[in-house]
């Protein structure tokens, strides 16, 4: 069963609402968000806002890091704030506006971010088997194992400089 699916967003005062809406739609198309405020132009009047709404599926994200073979990197990027059955995770606006994802873990980029928040039960195990790929058949994922990202980001190495394997080398 999926998740409970909440995205947010801040929309400062130098951003454009349709812009911003449109870069969250592009990888959530049902975000159901009511959007009270108008785009402004200059002198712009307003503070900045908080969006937030409803999703039922993280399908798009699911097919877009499948196709582009980066499942690994989103198990990971999901379940860094994994807290009994509930997490969150950032995605990149300006990535989301072109239709790609990319995964914010560090500060926030140019265009900001979108927060994603999942609530559901098991939801560790869901994201394994909604991020499941054929490698997994000869590396093993799993929440918490030794292969997943630093908390900077940074990959851990599965080759040494010399192209050796550095991981289940002893599996051999």
């Amino acid at each position: 069963m999926e998740p409970e699916i909440t995205v947010s967003t801040i929309v400062k005062t130098h951003e454009n609402f349709t812009l911003v809406k449109k870069a969250i739609k592009s990888l959530f198309p049902d975000w159901d968000c009511e959007i009270t405020a108008e785009d402004e132009s200059y002198p712009v009047t307003r503070d900045e806002s908080r969006l937030s709404g409803n999703s039922q599926s993280l399908t798009g994200i699911i097919e877009y890091c499948s196709t582009n073979r980066i499942l690994d990197t989103a198990f990971d990027a999901m379940t860094m704030n994994l807290q009994g059955d509930s997490t969150h995770f950032q995605l990149s606006r300006q990535a989301a506006f072109v239709g790609k994802v990319a995964f914010v873990v560090e500060e926030v980029p140019l265009g900001g971010v979108m927060e994603v928040s999942l609530q559901g039960e098991d939801l560790g195990l869901w994201l394994e088997q909604v991020t499941w790929h054929e490698g997994r058949n000869n590396i093993p994922r799993s929440l918490g194992d030794d292969l997943r990202m630093d908390e900077d980001g940074k990959p851990v190495e599965w080759f040494d400089n010399k192209g050796n394997r550095t991981m289940n080398s002893n599996q051999e």
